[in-house]
């Protein structure tokens, strides 16, 4: 038997599968919130990406904010161990290209793959919300999807002049990885 969006709504099941979702989306924006620090930090000769990320430090600060609402409408918080863990992993992530002599090139890549992520991450969130009889957080679950779409198209944007920059500052002998 196929289970009805009712039958759904009134699943404890699905209920417990979208706050882990959301516990899971609260420790990804920690982690993009890491890995965007570690790069501002770093980028001295790409300001155009440098602004783009404080931007979306901003906007991720907003969405985090959100998503412990949603949290604590459950009743719910953060998973601390999720947040921990994933941040680790952020510090690890930025580390790991920083030797690199095409740095800002590899940081580029990984925040637009990183931004798809997220983007597959809320679609999904918004599902379950829908799934669970929970309209009433999809209208902020939204705002956060069309923040990441939009940041995933910025960043897509930079892909070609951050490239090009990176091609012309190394043909002039110029420190070109970040």
């Amino acid at each position: 038997m196929v289970a009805t969006t009712a039958d759904l709504a009134s699943s404890e099941t699905v209920r417990t599968i979208f706050i882990t979702g959301l516990q899971n989306a609260h420790a990804l924006e920690k982690e993009a919130i890491q890995l965007m620090q570690r790069q501002v930090e770093r980028f001295e000769h790409y300001p155009e990406m440098s602004s783009l990320l404080q931007m979306h430090i901003r906007e991720t600060e907003g969405q985090i904010r959100r998503l412990d609402e949603i949290l604590h409408n459950f009743g719910e918080d953060r998973s601390l161990l999720k947040d921990t863990a994933t941040q680790f992993m952020a510090n690890m992530a930025a580390a790991g290209h920083m030797p690199m002599a095409d740095e800002v090139l590899k940081n580029t890549f990984a925040n637009h793959a990183f931004e798809n992520y997220e983007i597959a991450s809320y679609v999904s969130l918004i599902a379950m919300a829908e799934a669970a009889g929970h309209q009433k957080f999809v209208p902020a679950l939204q705002d956060t999807l069309r923040e990441e779409q939009k940041m995933a198209q910025a960043v897509h944007d930079q892909i070609e002049p951050i490239t090009r920059k990176y091609l012309m500052r190394e043909a002039q002998g110029l420190k070109s990885d970040r």
